[in-house]
């Protein structure tokens, strides 16, 4: 309940900061939409010459990509702006004010700052996810759709637990640059279906299965958005990958949280 008020409390700062500078929220909003359209409009190209690409027909690949940009668009609303901020804060010495304050440090860091413009890609995600499932015309059951949510949870939690870890290294570096290009290049792996990666010949054995092993069974990158999609399009098949990503997503949270209070013996306050 504590947690919960304080959440609260930075979700109303967080509004209020977007009052504050509406042309910028704005602005946001119509640059996420406008590159939501945009790849709708690319693979709608792609698949005007094919029927499928790789076993996913388009609106399949539609539901996936839909599952791929609501774990983003939670990611990013919550916890981007904090992760990329705690190097500012370590730098600056601000850190102290979160870990003198009364509440679970790496919770008040990890959700100070909330981007409210990024509500608008979950809004357009959900929406591509429903009339994709609509076209579809498969029914989906009860059990699917909370399974559903919870891989998009585990996928939340995983991404999450990656860039927390990322951003700790500031401790070390005293600034830490490269967090959105860290998550761009992750994010761009885990941007296509798993199967993309199979290797049909000699060449694509020697890249896109190694690809497929290093990010599947590693880090299981091709796994946090394609066992979702492929349990609520109902074309899950091989059960150990949900086995493999739900593990991932809780070691992540268990190892990350390690890492960040491992992290604060090395931080040197304003202080010190």
């Amino acid at each position: 309940m504590h947690l919960t008020r304080v959440f609260l409390t930075c979700l109303r700062n967080a509004v209020i900061r977007e009052a504050m500078f509406q042309a910028n929220f704005v602005i946001q909003i119509v640059t996420r939409a406008f590159w939501f359209f945009a790849q709708i409009a690319l693979f709608r190209i792609i698949y005007s010459r094919v029927d499928q690409i790789n076993g996913w027909s388009q609106d399949q690949y539609f539901a996936f990509m839909a599952t791929g940009m609501l774990i983003n668009g939670i990611v990013e609303t919550l916890f981007m702006p904090n992760c990329a901020n705690l190097s500012e804060q370590i730098r600056t010495g601000r850190l102290d004010f979160a870990l003198l304050r009364p509440v679970d440090s790496q919770f008040l860091v990890s959700v100070e700052r909330i981007n409210l413009a990024m509500v608008s890609q979950i809004l357009l995600a959900l929406t591509l996810l429903g009339i994709s499932l609509y076209r579809l015309g498969e029914p989906v059951s009860l059990t699917q759709a909370v399974c559903y949510l919870a891989f998009v949870a585990a996928g939340v939690m995983f991404f999450y637990s990656l860039m927390l870890s990322t951003a700790c290294s500031s401790i070390w570096l005293g600034r830490n640059q490269s967090l959105y290009d860290f998550w761009f290049y992750i994010t761009v792996f885990a941007r296509y279906p798993r199967s993309i990666y199979d290797g049909r010949d000699a060449a694509r054995v020697e890249t896109g299965e190694v690809l497929q092993f290093a990010f599947s069974w590693i880090l299981p990158i091709l796994l946090v958005v394609t066992v979702p999609a492929r349990i609520v399009l109902g074309t899950l098949h091989q059960p150990v990958l949900a086995v493999v990503a739900l593990t991932a997503a809780v070691a992540g949270l268990v190892v990350s949280r390690v890492i960040f209070h491992w992290s604060l013996r090395y931080y040197r306050s304003a202080s010190s």
